[in-house]
């Protein structure tokens, strides 16, 4: 009689599917937790075709600048149901979105910084809504490769023809959620048709312009209070003139300086002419100094450019011949 080997059967206990299935079920659940987790990061790769359509080339042409500088410092916030966007502070709060005044030829310097959880990213456009038609070197990170929270970047724009355009974040969505704000662009400046700073002269000046405050604290001012010589001097210099300014904080307050266009927009900064910051202020008894080249010919203003300063007497005329 031959023997025949019986085959060979391979089993396993209901114990063991179910370890295996609770494994596979755990992969699954962790996984989509990831996936949903950044789901603004994975809507946020544009179609090809808009892409193409980003920073036409209407702004490829030189712009004669002014040699105007503004600083704008911007920062991605949401609200905590993630409903509301928005730049600095939400809707109703001082400060949400502000509006960027300046002119043609002039160069806005963007610093943002994530200060929200989702993804984030940064442009310029003229486009009245969507993300595209981004223009080239106003860029922070992209929507393909955004700003994780608490990073942040810098970028530049200049202003080439009169209008408005409008800062945004560039991640799909975010715009119509509130993070979009305007920059007005106004004529050229300055006595000269063109509004152009004329070239380095050679010639250097020198000036100081402290900062000083009433016993009370409610009249502010450079050098000298009201009433009293060599309250807030007027500073003329011609254009392409070097300019070095001089500031201590002789007060008991914070106080931080720059030319401006505008004494009322402590963000109208030109020239890269700050002297420390709001969010960085001279300390009483500190002090520091600045270099710059004076711009386009024009009148512009030195202020204190913690807010509220200029409007208690931090102010002065800039002249630029």
């Amino acid at each position: 009689m031959t023997n025949v080997n019986p085959q060979t059967l391979y089993r396993t206990t209901p114990a063991r599917t179910g370890k295996m299935m609770a494994i596979m079920l755990g992969i699954c659940i962790v996984g989509g937790a990831i996936f949903f987790s950044m789901w603004d990061y994975w809507i946020s790769e544009p179609a090809p075709v808009v892409a193409m359509m980003a920073g036409g080339s209407d702004h490829a042409a030189p712009i004669a600048q002014t040699g105007q500088t503004i600083t704008s410092d911007l920062s991605f916030i949401e609200s905590s149901d993630f409903r509301t966007l928005a730049f600095n502070a939400l809707p109703g709060e001082p400060d949400n979105n502000p509006t960027i005044n300046m002119n043609v030829g002039d160069k806005v310097v963007f610093n943002v910084v994530n200060d929200g959880k989702s993804f984030h990213s940064f442009g310029v456009t003229k486009d009245a809504e969507g993300f595209s038609g981004i223009i080239p070197g106003s860029e922070v990170a992209a929507a393909s490769n955004p700003l994780k929270s608490g990073e942040g970047g810098s970028s530049e724009f200049v202003a080439g023809e009169e209008g408005t355009y409008y800062y945004i974040c560039t991640v799909p969505g975010h715009r119509d959620q509130g993070m979009v704000g305007e920059i007005i662009i106004g004529p050229a400046q300055g006595g000269s048709s063109s509004g152009v700073a004329a070239a380095p002269t050679g010639v250097s000046h020198d000036f100081t312009l402290d900062f000083v405050e009433s016993s009370d604290f409610r009249t502010l001012a450079f050098n000298a209070l009201p009433e009293e010589d060599g309250h807030n001097p007027d500073v003329k210099v011609n254009s392409g003139d070097e300019v070095t300014i001089t500031s201590n904080n002789l007060g008991k307050s914070f106080h931080a300086f720059g030319v401006v266009t505008n004494p009322e927009d402590f963000n109208s900064i030109v020239m890269d002419s700050a002297i420390a910051a709001a969010t960085n202020p001279l300390k009483p008894g500190e002090g520091g100094s600045v270099t710059f080249t004076a711009g386009a010919p024009g009148t512009y203003y030195y202020i204190c450019t913690v807010p509220g300063h200029a409007l208690q007497g931090m102010q002065g005329s800039f002249i630029i011949e």
